[in-house]
C-alpha cells in the first residue's frame, strides 16, 4: 500500500518514513499534492560471478571429449531421417495450393 507525504511533512519525519520505507511500504513524496518521488526499499544487487571459482576441484575431461566423433557425424548426415517407420510422424504433408 502506497502513503503519499507532502515535502515539508517528509524532512520533518524522514527517519520514521525511512523505516516505514524498510519495512516494505511505498512512500510518494508529493509537491502540493503532485506525486513527485516514490520511495522503495533499497535491494542489493548480487555480487558479479568470479571465473575460475571451481578450478582444481575435481574438474576433469577426458582427452579425446573435443574430437569429433565421425560414427555419430555419419549417421546424422547419411542417416535415414526416419530409422524405423513406426517413429514417423502420422501426418501427410499438404500439396502447395498454387
Amino acid at each position: 500500500m502506497s502513503q503519499q507525504i507532502n515535502i515539508q511533512a517528509a524532512k520533518t519525519h524522514l527517519s520514521r518514513i525511512v523505516e516505514q520505507v524498510a519495512n516494505g511500504e511505498e512512500v510518494v513524496i508529493a509537491k502540493a499534492g503532485k506525486p513527485m518521488v516514490k520511495m522503495v526499499p533499497y535491494k542489493a544487487t548480487r555480487k558479479p560471478r568470479t571465473p575460475g571459482l571451481l578450478a582444481g576441484q575435481g574438474y576433469w575431461e577426458s582427452p579425446d571429449c573435443w574430437e569429433p566423433d565421425e560414427e555419430l557425424i555419419k549417421q546424422m548426415t547419411d542417416g535415414p531421417l526416419f530409422p524405423d517407420e513406426s517413429q514417423a510422424p502420422d501426418y501427410q504433408i499438404a500439396e502447395d495450393p498454387k
